[in-house]
C-alpha cells in the first residue's frame, strides 16, 4: 500500500478484482455502465481473456483513507505489454520511443479490454467528485514509481476528458457512430425522419432478407439458452477468421456473462429454415444500448446491418433507450441513421521530448478529424426540416 498525494488518502493496488467486493466496486459505478461492472470484468479475468500471457495484465486501483476503509474511488487499469485489442491506436508512438532508445512496453492503460465503448474511468460517488483530481494524479504516481514510459486513459467521458487536460494531458479525438432516439414511437417512425430514397432504401435491404426466409429473434435474460452461446461463439469465430483477426474472448467469458449479466444482454440471433446462422451481442445500459460483436456462417447481403443495427434500433426503440452505439469505423452506418460524435482518449509521457513530438501529432490529427466528421455530418440520411 502506497501512501497518495494527500495525507489521507491511500493508493491501493489490485492485481484481481476479486479482490474488491462487488457491492464496492459498483457502487463506484453509477452510470450502470455495464462495461465497468464488477461482473464483466471479473468474467474478463476467470475466462483468461485478459491476465497471463494475454498482455493485459489487471491492476485495479482504489483509493482508500485507511487499509481497511472502502474504496472511495477507482480505476479499472492495466500493464499493457502490446497495444492490441485498444482500438486507440498508438503503435507509431510505441516504434518512435524506442528508435530512441526508450522502452514503451509496458505501459499504463486504463480501458475496456476489447471494447471501444465510451464510458466512465475513473469511478467515484458524486458527493466525492473532488477525488478525480486524486485519482489522476494516483495514476501518474504509479507511471513514476515503476519507470513506466506513459499513462493512457481511453474512451473517456467529457467531464473526465476536461479533468485529464486540466491537470496537463494531452487529448485525442476519434470518431465513433451513434443513433440517437428522437422519441421514436415505432420503427416506422424513425424512417419517416429520413429522406425518401434512404427510407426506400432500408426496406428494401429488409425485405430481401425476408424474401430468403431469415428470422429475427431479439433475446434478453433467461431466454437466452447455453446453446445460443454455442452458436454465437461459433459465428464470432467464423468472422475474425474471415479478417484474419485474434479471438479476444474465449467461450467460458460468454458463459460467464450470461450467469451474471443476462439482464443487461440483448443477443439478436438469425435463423433460416429453423438453423441458427449470425448473432449480434449488445449490452444493455441505463439509457443506451451498446452493440458489441458479431458474426455469421453463412453471409447474405444486408445480413450484417439487419443483425447488428435494425435490429437494435427496434429494441431501443421498444425499451424507450436514448441511443444506440455501434461502436468504431464503418462510413456505411451514416447511411442507416447512425451519426459521428467525437471519443476521446488521455495520454501522459513523462518524457517532456516525447509529449511535444506527440502533441504535434496530434494537433495535425485533430484537424483531419474534424474535417471527417464535417464530411460525414454532410452526408446525413435525415430530412433537413429534423
Amino acid at each position: 500500500m502506497n501512501r497518495s498525494v494527500d495525507d489521507h488518502l491511500y493508493i491501493n493496488l489490485h492485481s484481481t478484482i476479486a479482490d474488491i467486493p462487488a457491492d464496492e466496486w459498483d457502487g463506484l459505478n453509477i452510470a450502470g455502465y455495464p462495461f465497468a461492472s464488477h461482473a464483466f470484468l471479473s468474467a474478463l479475468e476467470a475466462s483468461g481473456s485478459v491476465g497471463g500471457d494475454t498482455g493485459w495484465q489487471p491492476l485495479y486501483i482504489c483509493l482508500r483513507r485507511g487499509k481497511d476503509s472502502p474504496c472511495l474511488g477507482a480505476i479499472p487499469a492495466y500493464l499493457k505489454y502490446h497495444s492490441y485489442g485498444e482500438y486507440v491506436f498508438d503503435h507509431s508512438w510505441a516504434h518512435a520511443y524506442e528508435q530512441a532508445g526508450g522502452q514503451y512496453y509496458p505501459k499504463l492503460l486504463s480501458a475496456i479490454p476489447f471494447t471501444p465503448v465510451p464510458g466512465p474511468r475513473l469511478l467515484y460517488r458524486p458527493e466525492n467528485a473532488g477525488l478525480a483530481n486524486h485519482l489522476i494524479a494516483a495514476f501518474q504516481q504509479i507511471v513514476r514509481n515503476h519507470e513506466l514510459s506513459s499513462a493512457h486513459i481511453n474512451f473517456i467521458t467529457e467531464a473526465e476528458k476536461d479533468n485529464l487536460a486540466d491537470a496537463g494531458w494531452l487529448i485525442r479525438k476519434g470518431l465513433q457512430f451513434h443513433w440517437h432516439n428522437q422519441n421514436y414511437k415505432s420503427f416506422d417512425d424513425f424512417l419517416a425522419s429520413l429522406s425518401s430514397r434512404k427510407r426506400k432504401n432500408i426496406r428494401k435491404e429488409r425485405q430481401s432478407l425476408a424474401t430468403e426466409g431469415i428470422a429475427f429473434h431479439a433475446l434478453t435474460g433467461t431466454d437466452i439458452q447455453p446453446e445460443d452461446w454455442d452458436d454465437f461463439y461459433r459465428f464470432y469465430l467464423a468472422t475474425i477468421d474471415k479478417k484474419w483477426g485474434g479471438a479476444y474472448l474465449t467461450r467460458d467469458f460468454f458463459s460467464r456473462i450470461a450467469e451474471s449479466m443476462a439482464d443487461n444482454i440483448l443477443l439478436v440471433m438469425a435463423s433460416q429454415n429453423g438453423e441458427k446462422i449470425a448473432g449480434a451481442l449488445n449490452f444493455i445500459g441505463q439509457d443506451t444500448l451498446f452493440g458489441r460483436n458479431w458474426g455469421c456462417i453463412r453471409d447474405y447481403p444486408n445480413l450484417h446491418f439487419e443483425t447488428c443495427y435494425y435490429q437494435a434500433l427496434e429494441f431501443a426503440i421498444s425499451r424507450g433507450l436514448k441511443k444506440v452505439e455501434a461502436g468504431a469505423q464503418g462510413f456505411h452506418k451514416v447511411q442507416r441513421g447512425y451519426l459521428p460524435v467525437y471519443t476521446y482518449s488521455a495520454h501522459w509521457l513523462p518524457d517532456e521530448g516525447f509529449s511535444r513530438a506527440v502533441s504535434r501529432f496530434l494537433r495535425q490529427e485533430h484537424h483531419a478529424i474534424e474535417e471527417e466528421r464535417q464530411a460525414i455530418q454532410a452526408a446525413s440520411p435525415y430530412r433537413r426540416s429534423v
